[in-house]
């Protein structure tokens, strides 16, 4: 029996560990892929206190070792498939068993929001991507083509121009809604051409991506441009129904909580981009880590303090 369970090692189950450790709770970390979540795709940094700039990676590898030295035990490769409740105890079923704890935060993050536009599945891997970071590399020199407008689609534009030939940032609207920071990057970028009020209709190629299909969103024109790949970042989506039972969820599937991060099911919390009314931002997606670890010790000690008195 643990007193803690944690699913997602993103920064928000990372930090959750740490402090959840620190606070003398036996705690295990499930991340169904490596831990860092989305910090593993984002390649520079600059708004983290205490950091000039950055890498994702980086912090990824220095919160995953604080959390370890504290104590925690981080599972990867692990996704939680089920939960149940029963009395005080919460019951996780994993790819690789079953655990019990005394409480649960939902760290889960976001996955990336597809096109779903013919082709998008068909070439993912052979020139359609959603990580500059880890495919960016291979398109040296190359024609690329970046979907989306907001903070994600400007700052992987301005890492792919610095390897790309040529890009074209293809948005639906006619202004971004990334900060504006970000957009003057973007703006003074000499290898990118921006495509407004455009969207993708469909991802061509034989082994791998050669074209893509745009449509004009204004006029509904049609046209084929040549690209040697493709990357969206067109925002996230959660994936939230295993939790349905115990919690409740916005309008977009985000889990909702109050300002202690608690659900409204006792020993449950949730936090980082999960959580509806996240900023989505790295430092946030931290203090609600710290915030559900120190309400989930306080839960804990609680029962515990109970169970002693009688």
């Amino acid at each position: 029996m643990y007193d803690c369970i944690i699913v997602g090692a993103g920064a928000a189950g990372l930090t959750a560990a740490m402090y959840a450790a620190r606070l003398g709770m036996s705690v295990i970390v499930f991340e169904k892929q490596l831990p860092g979540g989305q910090l593993l795709l984002t390649n520079e940094i600059e708004n983290y206190p205490g950091h000039i700039k950055i890498s994702g990676p980086q912090i990824s590898e220095i919160l995953t070792k604080q959390a370890q030295i504290a104590g925690a035990k981080i599972n990867t490769l692990e996704e939680v498939e089920s939960i149940r409740k029963q009395g005080k105890v919460i019951y996780v079923t994993t790819s690789n068993g079953s655990y019990e704890s005394l409480s649960l935060i939902i760290s889960a993050g976001m996955s990336h929001r597809k096109l779903n536009v013919p082709g998008e599945q068909e070439f993912a891997g052979r020139g359609v991507s959603y990580c500059a970071l880890c495919d960016g590399p291979f398109f040296k020199g190359k024609v690329l083509a970046v979907v989306g407008g907001g903070n994600s689609a400007l700052q992987e534009t301005t890492y792919l121009a610095n390897i790309a030939q040529k890009i074209y940032l293809i948005h639906r609207r006619d202004q971004f809604r990334g900060f504006k920071y970000l957009q003057d990057k973007v703006f003074s970028l000499p290898n990118v051409e921006i495509i407004w009020n455009t969207v993708v209709e469909e991802i061509r190629g034989e082994n791998k991506v050669n074209s893509i299909v745009l449509r004009n969103v204004k006029n509904q024109e049609v046209s084929l441009l040549n690209v040697d790949g493709i990357f969206i970042f067109i925002g996230f989506e959660t994936k939230t129904d295993i939790y349905r039972e115990f919690v409740d969820l916005d309008e977009y599937g985000f889990i909702k909580t109050d300002e202690h991060m608690r659900t409204r099911t006792d020993g449950i919390f949730a936090a980082g981009d999960i959580r509806s009314g996240s900023e989505k931002q790295l430092v946030t997606s931290a203090a609600d880590g710290a915030i559900a670890a120190i309400r989930a010790f306080e839960y804990v000690k609680s029962i515990k303090q109970a169970v002693n008195t009688r």
